[in-house]
């Protein structure tokens, strides 16, 4: 497909480049050899005219566990660090309906569809997202989330190969997920763990206080809002006893 067959983007900018073609071939090659999420090209969120791509995998107790970003830093993995700690956003959402959505001006979305989320995303510069259910029968396994840095509903070519690279991702996470050895928290090794401290310091929080995991989780979330501190940070003062255990128990 040519770039003029493709249309503007949503934004009035030019097209993906037509190596888009050639990238999603590649993925596509990727997943019929087993290969895992690693084998995704460099670039592949510009090419499908995003700022960012996320795939999430709906772990224990259906949270959204990033595992792969492109590209690997920035806006992608703040957006989900975002939406993890505050638990609410598109992610989420999507990992709890299992249902597709696109929000084509966060400036302007209804402000109860994800307080919290919207509150925090003002202070980004992600102006739009898409995002699909991964899914295995009924199952959601996993959450394909891309953002724009500018407004603008998808085009129709944007959503064909938002939802044809989500098919392909879905097989990628598979394979990782299947393939690769587990490692120290039974983890799968081949996956780009974002959030292992924070998984370690819900899990420790739960064995030291005797309560649930979401419970636990819950209350890392409450103390990091008050503190205004990124979860991650609250974490690892945690598992370094910076903090203690009975800080939490309240």
């Amino acid at each position: 497909m040519s770039a003029g067959d493709r249309g503007p983007a949503p934004d009035g900018a030019p097209p993906p480049p037509d190596g888009l073609a050639e990238c999603l071939a590649g993925v596509s090659h990727a997943a019929r050899k087993g290969d895992g999420l690693r084998a995704v090209p460099a670039g592949t969120a510009r090419r499908i005219g995003l700022d960012a791509l996320t795939v999430s995998a709906v772990v224990c107790g259906g949270l959204p566990e990033l595992v792969w970003s492109d590209p690997p830093e920035g806006l992608g993995p703040e957006l989900e660090e975002l939406q993890f700690a505050l638990g609410d956003g598109p992610t989420s959402q999507v990992a709890r309906q299992g249902r597709p959505l696109t929000e084509p001006d966060l400036a302007a979305a209804e402000f109860a569809r994800w307080p919290g989320f919207l509150s925090a995303v003002a202070h980004t510069p992600a102006r739009a997202v898409i995002a699909v259910p991964l899914q295995l029968g009924a199952a959601t396994v996993g959450v394909l989330a891309g953002y724009r840095t500018s407004p603008g509903a998808p085009t129709a070519a944007l959503r064909r190969d938002f939802h044809r690279l989500g098919r392909l991702l879905l097989t990628l996470l598979m394979n990782s997920v299947n393939t690769a050895p587990a490692g120290e928290n039974g983890t799968e090794a081949d996956l780009v763990l974002y959030r292992a401290e924070t998984h370690q310091a819900v899990g420790f929080l739960s064995s030291a206080l005797g309560i649930p995991l979401d419970e636990a989780l819950l209350r890392l979330r409450a103390r990091a809002a008050a503190d205004d501190r990124p979860l991650t940070d609250l974490a690892l003062a945690l598992l370094e006893r910076r903090l203690s255990a009975e800080t939490f128990d309240v």
